[in-house]
């Protein structure tokens, strides 16, 4: 059984210090999950928008426009 916030005293750190302590846990995973080779099926979708980005480049949604959308999305 997995440990619990309580019981690993995680519940009782300050805001930060459990901020901190999530930044440390993604930080690990995403090191564990760049050692690991692209699926065959993650690999062709790469290629298909790399392929796709080369043919238009122009094409493209400024990054202020996308969040401005999600978090409009979000708020509804």
């Amino acid at each position: 059984m997995a440990a619990t916030m309580k019981e690993l005293g995680i519940d009782r750190m300050s805001a930060d210090d459990r901020l901190n302590l999530v930044q440390e846990i993604w930080d690990s995973l995403a090191q564990e999950i760049e050692r690991e080779p692209l699926t065959e099926a993650q690999r062709r979708e790469l290629e298909r928008r790399v392929a796709a980005h080369a043919a238009n480049p122009n094409d493209v949604v400024p990054w202020g426009e996308v969040k401005e959308r999600a978090l409009a999305s979000a708020r509804k």
